[in-house]
């Protein structure tokens, strides 16, 4: 059984690189500023960055340990999630994407801390 999931864990990494992968190159041609690095051949991991306009970067880290998005303003740190959260707002950043949205134009959901 756990040979199993462990094998599930690494397809469920490639594909969200190969995701990541594809979204850099979709979002660099929209204007944005954005890259996607891999190490190695395997696809286990991968470091996404995107700029959204004057010292707003996201940065999205995905590895065999972990799932973080983290999104910085003016170099502090606004919001930082892991895991299935940490997808969700990718997948508010892939509508930058799908509903065509100007870099200048898009404004995160923050999610402020108590």
């Amino acid at each position: 059984m756990f040979f199993r999931l462990a094998e599930q864990h690494r397809r469920f990494v490639q594909d969200l690189v190969m995701n990541l992968q594809a979204l850099a190159t979709v979002l660099e041609g929209r204007g944005y500023l954005a890259s996607c690095y891999t190490c190695g051949d395997q696809m286990n991991s991968a470091s996404f960055m995107v700029s959204l306009g004057e010292n707003h970067l996201i940065r999205f880290l995905v590895s065999d340990y972990g799932i973080t998005w983290t999104e910085m303003r003016d170099d502090r740190e606004l919001m930082k999630l892991e895991g299935a959260e940490a997808i969700s707002q990718l997948q508010e950043l892939a509508h930058l994407v799908k509903y065509q949205i100007k870099p200048s134009d898009y404004r995160p959901q923050v999610v402020q801390a108590l």
